[in-house]
């Protein structure tokens, strides 16, 4: 930032001034068509949930084994069946009542719309108590195929007579209760979200209007953010989950917070050395351009590294997460400007920022100019023993059960598609119904269904015939052939993972047989194993880009080092936090190997931003007051601001905890906790203290790291 300023020096009072009535018109012109856009836009956050694809099949890359068999089982048959299974249970047995309805339910089932085929008779089981029925749902489309599945649970559940229950499970449960979920996301979340950040801005600025501006403006962006995402959702050029639609509402409410509060304390700053509004604005607009563009830009550029992922789940949360930022960032610097200045002092109302020279702007005292001065005081014990405590807590990150769970531990609360698993598994083996699905050349087809047939874990193996009526004469397609092997451990357990593991081992070694094993548990499989990929590839991508960026932003390669380094102990505190907390508070029986790789994702880029706002105002005042005294004064004027900006978006992502959902959960725990240990501790102590302690040559090897 250049030390020098537009406008009359600071120790100098401006006219108020009026501004021009260009001014006036073209301000109110801008808040109109911000306006209007959002009343354009609101819509489309509803509709998101309509181009939403929750099945895992959806996330895998065209490469993975599951998925070319997907591809292959289309030559099988015309359709692409999404399994949806409703049991029927009456521990005492059921009754000619109870199979009558059951046959009733059936026959219903004919006039559901979205199947792939006609629905097979009711499967008995052995010992009396239960009955399945395998309904074929129409899987091509994600999105309608888990409608399809809530609209057979309807179905299956109607004029049931007394103690017989049904429960729906399988992957067709499972996508309808993921849809439940998520379907409110739009209003429960988003209302939990404006809530919490409301009141934090009422305790923050102590006044009704501003609160209301900076709402306002985060519903504008993030109106504006869903226009853009539901075509490209629609058209699947992204791919769009429940969780990335209620991340991508929390980083808009979230960042676009944090910018205004920048913003709102910089006006602030400069009402009280000028009378005019737009010249107060102007100084305000210009100095928070680069910290605010700089922070955005960060974000933007850590979640885009998700592209390089090969899940479609975080392919399609890298794009949607920087649409959302953009928006946010967009809103900051237009809108609320806009709003600010129509406002002026007013906005403050009752709390209204006197004008008065720079040498009474200090005031008392503040907390933040004691933190100051104890990091000033002692800089090197400051950060060793902050270092050391943050090192103690990162010791318990190999307790982090991070590799994966199984599907009914998804649900924070008891879902029917789980409590249906458990009903199929006392009545059937575990994996009726949603077998693993084997591929193979048609002149190896014995030997791999020996293989198969010797696998543990495997209850039965068929090959799937041209006529069912005639289940002798194998069905081949391009010299293939296809088996389904039936687990007997739940199909979403990790027996049944472990068992699929087996199977493709077995099938993998027939010679000449080319054989794939894929179906839901070899999805969940191949899920689990690209995630761990991706945390590998991911993770040095966006260290080396937001070193980049840093050092293009500070002109320096020794800070943005430092600051990497003190983000990712951060990270690492925070890892070893929560696997305390997971085990032995919460006792989560564990985490997807996808929740490591997100909270470092938003907590290096999210938790650089405090860093941003810091050095980038201890940089423009070392230009003019040197590397310590700049960094105590940066650290003075810009700790309540960062620090409510931090409280803001930890309060914004624990709403993700609204969703009973276990992904969701610990996320907002990891993002929450994480944030708020980088507001109060790494930017308030250990950046800070290690400033000092390096002196100038933290800016090496620009002119101001060499320069006294």
């Amino acid at each position: 930032m250049p030390a020098t300023r537009t406008g009359p020096p600071r120790h100098r009072l401006a006219p108020a001034g009026g501004g021009g009535a260009a001014r006036w018109t073209v301000t109110g012109l801008l808040l109109v068509a911000w306006l209007v856009l959002g009343v354009f836009g609101a819509p489309f956050l509803s509709k998101l949930s309509d181009v939403q694809r929750n099945d895992a099949a959806s996330f895998l890359p065209a490469s993975a084994e599951a998925t070319e068999v997907s591809d292959l089982q289309k030559r099988f048959a015309e359709r692409n069946v999404l399994p949806t299974v409703a049991v029927f249970e009456r521990p005492s047995g059921l009754t000619p009542q109870d199979s009558a309805a059951v046959a009733a339910r059936v026959a219903a089932l004919g006039g559901v719309a979205g199947l792939a085929g006609s629905v097979p008779a009711p499967i008995p089981s052995q010992d009396g108590q239960a009955a399945q029925v395998v309904v074929p749902v129409d899987g091509q489309d994600g999105a309608r195929a888990g409608k399809v599945a809530q609209h057979v649970r309807e179905v299956v559940g109607h004029d049931l007579p007394d103690g017989l229950s049904v429960h729906v499970t399988g992957p067709g449960g499972y996508a309808a209760d993921l849809g439940e979920v998520f379907a409110g996301i739009d209003g429960k979340l988003l209302i939990v979200t404006a809530l919490v950040v409301a009141v934090i801005l009422v305790i923050v600025y102590r006044s009704p209007l501003l609160p209301l501006a900076v709402l306002v403006g985060a519903g504008v962006a993030l109106a504006l953010a869903s226009l853009v995402v539901y075509p490209l959702a629609k058209h699947q050029i992204v791919n769009l989950n429940g969780q990335t639609q209620g991340i991508m509402l929390i980083l808009v409410f979230g960042a676009g917070t944090d910018y205004a509060l920048l913003m709102v304390a910089r006006y602030r700053e400069e009402l009280s050395r000028v009378g005019s509004r737009w010249i107060a604005m102007g100084r305000a607009w210009r100095a928070s351009l680069e910290p605010i563009a700089a922070s955005a830009g960060t974000v933007i550029a850590g979640m885009l590294c998700m592209l390089f992922s090969d899940l479609g789940s975080n392919k399609g949360l890298g794009p949607i997460a920087a649409i959302g930022i953009a928006a946010a960032l967009l809103s900051a610097l237009t809108f609320l400007p806009a709003a600010l200045v129509l406002c002026g002092r007013s906005a403050f109302w009752p709390f209204r920022p006197e004008l008065r020279p720079e040498d009474e702007a200090a005031g008392p005292r503040t907390l933040w100019a004691r933190v100051s001065h104890l990091v000033g005081r002692r800089p090197r014990a400051t950060w060793l023993v902050t270092a050391l405590v943050l090192l103690t807590a990162a010791v318990f990150v190999p307790q982090l059960k991070a590799d994966g769970v199984a599907n009914h531990d998804v649900f924070l609360q008891r879902a029917d598609a789980v409590t249906g698993q458990e009903v199929l598994s006392r009545h059937f083996p575990g994996g009726i119904g949603t077998p693993a699905v084997i591929v193979a050349k048609t002149d190896a087809a014995p030997q791999v269904l020996d293989a198969a047939k010797k696998t543990d874990g495997i209850a039965d193996v068929v090959i799937t015939p041209e006529n069912p009526a005639d289940p002798g004469t194998p069905k081949t397609v391009d010299g293939l052939v296809e088996m389904t092997a039936t687990l007997r451990a739940s199909a979403d357990s990790e027996e049944a993972i472990d068992t699929v593991r087996h199977l493709r081992d077995a099938v993998h070694a027939v010679p000449g047989a080319d054989a794939k094993v894929g179906g839901e548990t070899a999805n969940q499989l191949d899920v689990r194993d690209t995630a761990l990929r991706d945390r590998t590839v991911i993770i040095p991508i966006v260290l080396v880009v937001i070193f980049v960026l840093l050092a293009l932003l500070l002109r320096a390669i020794l800070a943005p080092l430092l600051l990497i380094a003190t983000v990712v102990l951060s990270f690492g505190a925070t890892l070893g936090v929560a696997a305390l907390v997971f085990n032995h508070v919460f006792h989560f029986p564990g985490s997807d190997p996808s929740v490591p790789l997100y909270a470092f994702v938003f907590l290096v880029a999210l938790g650089i931003d405090y860093n941003i706002f810091l050095m980038t105002r201890v940089r423009e005042e070392a230009m003019t007051k040197g590397t310590r005294e700049g960094t105590l004064h940066g650290l003075s004027v810009t700790g309540g601001v960062i620090t409510s900006a931090g409280v803001v978006l930890a309060a914004t992502f624990a709403a993700l905890s609204v969703l009973p959902i276990l992904f969701m959960a610990q996320i907002a725990f990891l993002v929450a906790f994480g944030v708020l240990l980088d507001t109060l501790v790494v930017r308030s102590l250990l950046v800070p203290a290690l400033s000092v302690d390096v002196g100038r040559r933290i800016w090496w090897p620009s002119r101001l790291g060499r320069n006294r």
